[in-house]
């Protein structure tokens, strides 16, 4: 049942025709909201006085309900700004810009697990080492997975089972100037990973992610596919709890099964839609419009000014 006034929405988004967007737009026009798309790029942020203003397309951005914001890792500082800007002005956000900072930086993100008592993969977070023997000595032994601290859906994350092979990819990091991480590569996770999907403070769907052939990486974006997963007491709290270290509370978190038992990967602050909703058939577009007017713009969708 829609709920009681219909809510004026906004996703920020640079891909409005992504699936995972046009899920969103359904399920809100289905439970009778308005709802528009906000292309970031487009946003310019504008500070007069004590006054601040955000313009769209040339022409001052509405007043929203609530904004949902898909902000992909290529528009974090300038997403960001924006989602902080509309937050200043008392515009209800899906996401907060820390919550978004905190889940996208990985060096905080860990420094947040470990303050919370989450268990994770060694990591080493480097900044251009002066030599490479450095990463071999602090990291552990080989294989170890390098990525890149600014990363998403895969992209840039290798294997490394050589010294060899170590030198060549830590040697482009430092000239590029780029800082990276390495961790320990889990063996027994069999190419796999658990995605589990919280939304508020419960886990609502979650998949098991299986690698390609000849790939470790499980993201289904290189080719990875997914099926519906049963999830542990122990992984549901775990998840429950790395998403609320980074402020999040719709995240997807990423759980490998190691041999000591679960740990996380990271926490993505714009989960995709659509590998959830194909191997759960869980509507997690609907539960999401749901969540938005129950916990971030409630007081609006019971017809009471916000």
């Amino acid at each position: 049942m829609p709920c009681a006034q219909p809510l004026s929405l906004a996703i920020l988004t640079i891909e409005p025709d992504c699936a995972s967007t046009r899920r969103l737009v359904a399920a809100a026009k289905a439970r009778g909201h308005h709802v528009d798309l906000i292309n970031t790029m487009d946003c310019s942020l504008h500070v007069e006085g004590s006054t601040l203003s955000i313009e769209h397309g040339g022409a001052r951005l509405p007043r929203y309900d609530a904004i949902i914001p898909r902000i992909g890792a290529a528009m974090t500082s300038h997403g960001c700004a924006v989602v902080r800007q509309l937050e200043a002005i008392g515009v209800p956000c899906l996401a907060s810009a820390d919550a978004i900072l905190s889940s996208r930086d990985k060096r905080q993100a860990h420094q947040l697990f470990c303050a919370a008592g989450i268990p994770t993969p060694k990591t080493s977070f480097f900044c251009v080492p002066r030599d490479i023997q450095d990463v071999l000595t602090s990291s552990g032994p080989l294989p170890l997975v390098i990525k890149p601290l600014q990363s998403s859906q895969g992209y840039g994350v290798e294997k490394v089972e050589t010294t060899e092979d170590l030198h060549r990819i830590v040697d482009l990091y430092i000239r590029q100037q780029k800082d990276f991480l390495v961790q320990t590569f889990i063996d027994e996770a069999g190419g796999r990973d658990l995605r589990c999907v919280v939304l508020g403070d419960r886990v609502v769907a979650a998949i098991t992610r299986t690698a390609a052939p000849g790939d470790f990486r499980s993201n289904l974006h290189p080719g990875g596919h997914a099926q519906a997963a049963k999830v542990s007491d122990r992984e549901r709290a775990l998840a429950q709890r790395a998403a609320s270290a980074v402020g999040l509370s719709f995240a997807g978190v990423d759980i490998l099964r190691g041999r000591d038992g679960p740990v996380v990967l990271e926490v993505n602050s714009s989960p995709g839609l659509e590998g959830i909703e194909r191997a759960t058939a869980f509507d997690l577009a609907d539960q999401v419009i749901r969540h938005v007017e129950s916990k971030i713009a409630p007081r609006a969708c019971a017809g009471t000014a916000a």
